[in-house]
């Protein structure tokens, strides 16, 4: 009788370990989440999409961020494109860009909207070299943020659903 009762006290114990284990992995998750918005890279559409989230669709977030990365490389071929020809189409890479950025606003890509306004800016003066430049400083934003949220679903599928659709503090 004595060790069936270390047994299962045993057993509460690695369950109670693991349960705070589970919490600590969600505070963290919350603060990274958190930085996303304290350092300018997610804004309130990504909050707006959050609250679309529900048990039927559990990783309605991860399914929307994910179709705008696998579309999103199609606008950035394009531009790429674009940006290789001679002499430039200042209107095709504005309008080039004004799609990409409806579809970063679409996500609550902050930084990557930015910097979207700033290359149409550059478009409208016809500055060849300050498209050029800006082109570079979305590519980075884009790359950045693409990888902060691959890091931030792998989190949140390993360790299982949180509350998310709150106001960041």
């Amino acid at each position: 009788m004595l060790k069936s009762m270390e047994f299962i006290f045993l057993e509460v114990g690695i369950y109670c370990h693991l349960l705070m284990e589970r919490n600590q992995m969600h505070r963290q998750i919350a603060s990274i989440r958190k930085s996303f918005f304290d350092q300018g890279y997610l804004d309130e559409q990504f909050i707006q999409l959050e609250e679309l989230q529900d048990n039927s669709n559990p990783n309605f977030v991860e399914e929307v961020v994910t179709l705008f990365y696998r579309d999103s490389a199609r606008f950035l071929y394009n531009l790429d494109q674009a940006l290789e020809k001679r002499p430039l189409d200042f209107n095709k890479l504005d309008s080039l860009m004004h799609q990409f950025k409806g579809s970063s606003s679409s996500i609550g890509a902050k930084k990557v909207k930015t910097e979207c306004t700033n290359f149409r800016a550059h478009c409208n003066a016809q500055n060849a070299e300050g498209c050029k430049r800006t082109y570079q400083h979305v590519k980075r934003e884009y790359t950045t943020l693409k990888k902060k949220l691959e890091a931030y679903f792998q989190m949140s599928r390993q360790v299982g659903p949180i509350e998310m659709a709150c106001r960041p503090r």
